[in-house]
């Protein structure tokens, strides 16, 4: 298992599609922003336009990308893309509700038919993480909720707490070895 490589950097889920206002698990399929995610973005957009930013790398999925687009055009950075920043496949599950599974998903004991296990989404969204961190700093990703639980695994957090939907957050390293990772959400406008 590889490890996160210890430097900040920006997060943000993208915003809200028709799927996650009924609870629907979207896993790997391309559901679109609806018109509150689009606000969302939005919002986004104008919190991060006082940071420093030199790099953005989305998910290519067009939630993710049409969220990263939105901080582009108030940032000038372009948008690159990474596969392995994509949600993971959550096979059966997609398009149903979401449940309890989740859970069992996480500890390993369960992986729905078709579908990723976790420890491989984990593998998957360190090793994309990290392929952006080797990009000008600082660096934005916008990826999805389920990435980021396995990309919190990896942090030293508890993994299993849904990621608000395009807040944008600052992730730093921690201060000392086995201490796990800090994140600040941005709610209000830039102070760094």
């Amino acid at each position: 298992m590889d490890l996160l490589t210890p430097t900040a950097f920006w997060f943000i889920r993208h915003g809200e599609t028709d799927w996650n206002a009924r609870n629907l698990s979207q896993g790997d399929i391309d559901i679109p922003l609806n018109a509150t995610g689009r606000a969302q973005a939005q919002s986004a957009a104008a919190l991060m336009q006082g940071h420093k930013l030199a790099t953005i790398v989305s998910s290519s999925l067009s939630r993710a990308l049409d969220t990263a687009r939105a901080v582009s055009e108030v940032t000038g950075i372009p948008v690159d893309t990474d596969d392995g920043l994509r949600e993971t496949k959550f096979g059966e599950q997609e398009g149903k509700p979401m449940g309890d599974w989740y859970d069992d998903w996480i500890a390993g004991t369960y992986t729905p038919e078709r579908g990723e296990t976790f420890a491989g989404l984990r593998d998957r969204a360190v090793a994309a993480i990290n392929r952006a961190l080797t990009r000008p700093a600082p660096v934005l990703v916008v990826a999805h909720g389920g990435l980021f639980r396995a990309v919190r695994s990896a942090m030293g957090l508890v993994p299993n707490l849904r990621t608000p939907n395009a807040v944008p957050i600052y992730c730093e390293p921690p201060r000392a070895a086995g201490e796990p990772w800090t994140l600040e959400p941005v709610v209000g406008p830039a102070t760094v």
